[in-house]
């Protein structure tokens, strides 16, 4: 009797793992309606991993505010052969400033910070200049700050903080006359942050967690910090000097926080890309300003805006995007806001996030664009008359 029972014990024991392996499979969103086009950009997906020796990626898309397909593809980790899921956090480096931006004209919204006023004026710690500069100017990229050197960029010191970022560049003068040119430059986005928890009396993950993650729940984007732990984070992968994928080595990016160091993953960067388009937490004016062209001196237009790309596709359609490059990680995020289309990538290994096959998937999920090829005769004899 004794024993019988103990093998019913065994067999629940292992009936409860299996189970548990059967839902860790299954940690995928489809939508069955767009199953080929699911599978299409699956393939193409995995490739791309397959290709360039990239150890894991999460990947998602969305249409009409709703996830079509979220899905973790290969490793977090290597030295544990651990999945990577839809819920593991990778470094999305520039990708980073979308979410600053949000937060500053939420600020702007509710009149906590003013475009126009100096940064020396919120933060005293920032020495004047000879020219003015306007928080406007570190939003939109145009603050004639001078480059980050590599040193600066790729900065190894343990134990850093944004203030120690600011450090590096605060008595230098400025470049150029802010206005003139849009330069991206992380000490932009750095000052900025700055600001923000000048302003608010809090540290940036607390203002990020109270405009942002919490609030549009978000539950897998938060900063990076080697020194404690935190759940479902990858490993970080990086290339040697003959281009082999090997283990990449400890960073401190909370110098960068508000510029390049932040985890998040595809599914959390389609639900923000979702809330630019939906929420009702964003106001219309909100929704509009944040993709305003950016004006330069003389009139002319910039790239980029609120650290959004404006670019077009060859039949015409308005893309909004972004991708960021980081030691050990990257992403890429792209809206087509008048189909209502956002895809998201991020990955552990850094450089290629650019060449992420997002616009190639978008193709399986926008409206076919009629030609003179593909109208009927009927049409054409309509179009005569």
């Amino acid at each position: 009797m004794v024993g019988r029972i103990f093998k019913l014990f065994i067999l629940l024991v292992v009936l409860v793992n299996l189970s548990g392996c059967k839902k860790q499979k299954n940690d995928i969103i489809y939508d069955r309606k767009y199953i080929d086009e699911i599978k299409a950009a699956r393939k193409d997906v995995a490739f791309f991993l397959t290709q360039n020796f990239v150890p894991g990626a999460t990947v998602a898309i969305a249409k009409e505010g709703k996830i079509l397909y979220s899905e973790g593809l290969g490793l977090a980790s290597k030295d544990l052969e651990s999945p990577a899921t839809r819920s593991t956090k990778f470094r999305i480096g520039e990708i980073s400033e979308l979410f600053t931006a949000f937060i500053y004209q939420k600020m702007v919204e509710e009149g906590t910070l003013h475009p126009d006023s100096a940064v020396w004026h919120y933060f005293p710690d920032f020495p004047e200049k000879r020219f003015n500069l306007s928080l406007e100017h570190l939003v939109n990229q145009t603050s004639g700050i001078r480059n980050p050197r590599e040193s600066e960029r790729d900065w190894r010191a343990l134990n850093t903080s944004l203030i120690k970022g600011i450090d590096i560049f605060k008595d230098d003068s400025l470049a150029v006359p802010p206005g003139i040119y849009q330069v991206p430059n992380l000490f932009n986005y750095n000052l900025l942050g700055a600001v923000m928890e000048k302003v608010s009396g809090k540290h940036f993950h607390k203002i990020l967690e109270e405009y942002v993650t919490d609030t549009l729940k978000l539950e897998n984007t938060l900063p990076d910090n080697p020194l404690i732990p935190i759940i479902g984070r990858s490993d970080f992968f990086d290339h040697n000097y003959i281009s082999q994928v090997i283990n990449a080595t400890t960073r401190d990016m909370r110098f960068k926080t508000p510029s390049e160091g932040l985890l998040s993953n595809a599914e959390d960067l389609v639900k923000f890309g979702n809330a630019l388009l939906y929420s009702d937490y964003l106001s219309e004016e909100l929704k509009k300003r944040l993709f305003e062209p950016v004006m330069l001196q003389n009139n002319m237009p910039a790239q980029m805006t609120n650290g959004w790309m404006t670019l077009a596709d060859r039949e015409g359609r308005k893309i909004f995007g972004k991708a960021g490059n980081v030691t050990g990680g990257g992403a890429i995020i792209i809206i087509y806001p008048e189909e209502k289309l956002v895809i998201a990538c991020a990955a552990n290994l850094g450089i290629l996030s650019e060449d992420f096959p997002v616009f190639k998937i978008a193709e399986y999920f926008l409206p076919a664009v009629e030609t003179n090829e593909t109208k009927t005769s009927e049409d054409k004899e309509g179009d005569k008359e």
